[in-house]
């Protein structure tokens, strides 16, 4: 049986204020052979912070936006399984990366998806969010389809994805991360600039993969994420939302 290896990317544009606990979960993790942070054009000083935090740095210039960027990183992968995270998260620690990694190194699941604790309520509810930026997929499945990576939509990554996890029939393992939070866009952009942000990653999704298919995935992923929701967690999950 072959051993799966994982190398972890981290595309980031302006997160210098907030990458630094991401860095701390992943940098000198067991588990990972590599972590590579996508530097997107950012102005703040996110690449050098990343390089004294001692991870590999690729810097891109100008801003691409997360797809392109993820494309680049993905290109330089050479390990069986590739953990994609996000540079904005608070309260992650490294096991929440061990509990992600933990379903697809022991074969119970060919991917894995988080579920933050600020996930909004509706994909709590399901147990499932479709369109996580934390996840651990095979190269395999995307080694193949760089290319295809290159045409689509800033924000298209994560349905394109989905269509192919859900396509080849992979299993999915769904792991709560009850700690771990993602500002909204309108936190970190303003609220009408992520307003505008917000409206334009749905556009990109719908560019993607059209208007039928997020309910595909959406139906897909929760059988999966899916556990019986009764009266107490409705509550509370609308107390911490």
């Amino acid at each position: 049986m072959t051993v799966a290896t994982f190398a972890c990317l981290i595309p980031a544009h302006n997160e210098a204020a907030r990458i630094g606990q991401v860095l701390a979960a992943v940098r000198g993790h067991s588990a990972l052979a590599e972590v590579i942070v996508i530097d997107d054009g950012s102005t703040d000083g996110t690449a050098d912070l990343a390089e004294r935090a001692g991870v590999r740095v690729l810097r891109l210039s100008p801003n691409r936006g997360k797809t392109a960027a993820l494309a680049e990183g993905l290109a330089l992968v050479r390990t069986s399984h590739v953990l994609l995270l996000d540079a904005d998260l608070s309260g992650l620690c490294a096991a929440d990366i061990t509990r992600l990694i933990a379903p697809v190194a022991e074969g119970r699941a060919k991917v894995t998806l988080s579920l933050r604790g600020n996930a909004p309520l509706v994909w709590r509810m399901l147990g499932v969010d479709y369109i996580t930026g934390e996840r651990v997929l095979p190269m395999s499945l995307i080694q193949t389809r760089l290319h295809h990576l290159i045409s689509l939509p800033r924000f298209g990554l994560e349905v394109f994805l989905n269509e192919r996890i859900r396509e080849a029939g992979l299993t999915v393992a769904v792991v709560s991360w009850p700690k771990v939070a993602s500002p909204t866009k309108a936190h970190k952009r303003g609220f009408w600039a992520g307003m505008r942000q917000d409206l334009g990653m749905m556009a990109d999704i719908f560019r993607t993969i059209g208007f039928i298919a997020p309910f595909r995935q959406m139906a897909f992923l929760w059988s999966f994420g899916h556990r019986p929701v009764r009266f107490a967690a409705v509550r509370a999950a609308l107390g911490r939302s």
